[in-house]
């Protein structure tokens, strides 16, 4: 991981249309920043003339000049340039489309994110969530759909919202010109945990990049010792394979066929957080989730474990830690 985006995981990722780190997201910027200072600069003038109009000796308004100067011009002359101008401006913001640029699906799900690569060294498909992970200085192209309700992604720092609509394939196309983590968040009200329905974009150095897809590609670390054989048999006893994947461990198990209703777990340690940007991502927090999520995240369809013992369940979350 390179210094960049260790700095933005130790300070926290942004989420602010104000602090632009793609070629898009730079043009919304700019309009933001006009209208906050225009709207400004009217409002300052606005009070002005309530204070000029509450003083003792203040002449009568004509009233017919003020409605065609400041009601009817005005408006048409700053409407117009910023029509104008917005117009011009709105010119550079990027095509969307896939062409030359690395595809990613990206399913919007109550309240998470499938994110779905293709390792184009090996051709392997395999799935993560709630992180988008991308190269800088290259566009990505991101195909977009939702599996129930009607979504929005939205990554104010690297472009613009789109919307994400059941039985429908939309797309949008990003670009980071910098290393670092860029919050995310679905801008579309989705039911009770819309508002913990975050992802984070990171975006790493091209050779970096390569590294971490051909890492994601590979099945889970079969990993050895106490700890992890009895973390893995308590996944596999309360029947997490019935919603969760993880390769090289899930394959072949019963119930596995049902797989796919909760987010693939292969290389679940190395994720920044759980829940959708509920919590951090630690040994901790992963027990607690795993012994009551509703306590978490109400509302969430993954049930509470049944009849788990704290010693398996401390195995099973510190196994799950382990899976990098």
């Amino acid at each position: 991981m390179t210094l960049e985006v260790k700095a933005a995981q130790e300070a926290g990722p942004l989420q602010s249309v104000l602090h632009p780190a793609g070629q898009d997201a730079a043009v919304i910027g700019q309009f933001a920043w006009v209208l906050f200072i225009a709207a400004a600069v009217i409002f300052v003038a606005v009070m002005a003339l309530l204070v000029l109009s509450l003083r003792q000796h203040a002449r009568p308004p004509r009233a017919g000049l003020w409605i065609a100067g400041a009601g009817i011009a005005f408006p048409v002359v700053v409407l117009t340039a910023l029509l104008g101008w917005s117009t011009w401006r709105s010119v550079e913001l990027r095509p969307q489309g896939s062409n030359h640029a690395l595809a990613i699906s990206a399913t919007a799900r109550m309240w998470w994110w499938e994110v779905r690569y293709r390792d184009p060294a090996s051709g392997t498909e395999f799935a993560t969530a709630n992180e988008i992970h991308v190269p800088v200085g290259q566009a990505v192209y991101l195909g977009l759909n939702a599996a129930d309700v009607i979504h929005s992604l939205w990554v104010p720092a690297l472009a613009g919202k789109r919307d994400m609509i059941p039985g429908r394939v939309t797309g949008l196309t990003l670009r980071a010109d910098k290393p670092g983590i860029y919050r995310g968040q679905c801008a579309e009200y989705c039911g009770i945990q819309h508002a913990r329905m975050a992802l984070h974009v990171v975006a790493h150095a091209p050779a970096e990049f390569e590294a971490w897809l051909a890492s994601q590609a590979r099945p889970a670390a079969q990993l050895t010792g106490t700890l992890a054989e009895r973390g893995r048999a308590a996944f596999l006893d309360q029947r997490c394979q019935t919603c969760h994947t993880i390769r090289g461990v899930t394959e072949g198990t019963p119930d596995h066929a049902s797989a796919g209703l909760g987010p693939d777990l292969t290389h679940v340690g190395g994720r920044m957080q759980i829940g959708a940007g509920t919590l951090r991502n630690h040994r901790g927090t992963l027990a607690e989730w795993i012994a009551d999520p509703q306590a978490s995240k109400r509302g969430v369809f993954m049930p509470a474990a049944a009849g788990i013992d704290d010693a398996s369940l401390q195995s099973l979350a510190a196994w799950l830690e382990a899976l990098k």
